[in-house]
């Protein structure tokens, strides 16, 4: 009996020892091995040697979770996400948190494009437009994983000629980065075979209180290195219109608390249902120029945003109605988080006077996006 008992013992401590261990966050990695379109999906734990850590999804290239410390050393997440990674497939929830976003970034005019005299025809998923890819763009799809350290996770996609109505097979790659100075640098490139449009950005969802049941964006400060932004008429399009910040709910050159003017008597709020706008930058692609700085007073936690972008998405929640309940069970209130994309402005590819985003065979795009967290 007594052996039969230790037999037990034994293959309960061996159960244990093979179970995988919950991340900081509370992330159970088993919740991430799945398979989605005859592909296997997983979950990758970054950890610095400061103690912060991210943990990834090769679903959508997707940041599920990022703690870093508050003003007390306390481990806080600060994105919002899922428990696992069924949640994250779109015939669950059509959900950007965290993602890879592709092949094109934010919103183009009534899913129209045309490259050198062609034309092609997007399918639409935010009425009247085409936004983030299509309604499967790449953050609905699995990625390749290309190579994984302790510290770094390089992701790959390849898209082929006619993706979600895209001309032009692509092959492109999005690497994480965590530095142990607390900061988490997303680089992407690309190539086509084909002329085609791209624009990559990361779509985390930031509340720096790590606490999204009770604490709203509105409650915190943001900066913007930004004289102008890009507005935008009732169905979220951009006019094709730069316009200053000054005198405007728009300024954000001196810092302040993002519920200052989020609710002004404005058409461009009204428009947008608040901020969810392209901010053009002055940084002229400098990427050791902070483009912005989002602040917590609560808990200390300060991130600054840097990019070789041209421009900035600020969405301030405004959609986010409760009705998804994300990690933890928590329902995700009206602006309990902002999305800082940087990018390319919406609609470039029907907006000659603006940067261009065509990408040729023999070129190679570039992106580079850094989230810098601090305490102040």
């Amino acid at each position: 009996m007594k052996a039969k008992y230790l037999l037990i013992g034994a293959l309960c401590l061996l159960a244990a020892c093979s179970r995988p261990a919950l991340t900081e966050s509370g992330l159970d990695p088993r919740n991430f091995e799945d398979v989605y379109d005859g592909r296997p999906t997983a979950l990758y734990t970054l950890r610095n040697a400061a103690g912060m850590e991210v943990c990834i999804t090769n679903f959508g290239g997707r940041i599920v979770s990022v703690m870093v410390p508050d003003k007390d050393g306390v481990l806080r997440d600060v994105v919002l996400g899922f428990d696992k990674v069924s949640d994250y497939f779109p015939e669950n929830n059509l959900t950007d948190f965290g993602a890879s976003i592709g092949r094109y970034a934010n919103r183009i005019d009534h899913g129209h494009i045309a490259i050198d005299g062609k034309e092609y025809q997007l399918p639409i998923n935010n009425d009247p437009h085409t936004l983030h890819g299509g309604p499967r763009g790449w953050q609905y799809k699995v990625y390749n994983v290309l190579e994984e350290g302790a510290q770094s996770l390089r992701l790959q996609m390849i898209s082929p000629d006619g993706d979600e109505g895209f001309p032009g097979g692509v092959t492109a790659e999005v690497e994480f980065v965590l530095n142990n100075d607390n900061s988490l640098s997303i680089s992407y490139s690309a190539v086509a075979d084909a002329p085609t449009v791209i624009n990559l950005t990361n779509h985390s969802y930031f509340n720096l209180s790590g606490d999204p049941a009770n604490h709203k964006i509105e409650a915190d400060e943001l900066w913007l290195n930004a004289t102008c932004f890009t507005p935008v008429d009732d169905t979220f399009m951009t006019t094709g219109e730069i316009v200053p910040v000054a005198g405007t709910a728009f300024e954000f050159r001196i810092p302040k608390l993002i519920g200052r003017d989020i609710n002004a008597d404005e058409d461009q709020l009204r428009n947008g249902r608040g901020y969810d706008h392209n901010w053009v930058l002055d940084t002229a692609g400098d990427i050791n120029e902070a483009a912005a700085e989002l602040w917590c007073p609560e808990t200390g936690i300060d991130l600054k945003v840097y990019t070789d972008e041209p421009g900035i998405q600020v969405y301030a929640g405004n959609f986010l109605d409760g009705t998804v309940k994300g990690k933890g069970g928590v329902a995700y209130g009206h602006r309990t988080a902002i999305c800082l994309e940087t990018q390319h402005y919406p609609d470039s590819p029907n907006k000659p006077q603006w940067p261009s985003v065509v990408l040729r065979p023999g070129e190679k795009y570039n992106s580079h996006c850094t989230f810098a967290f601090s305490v102040r």
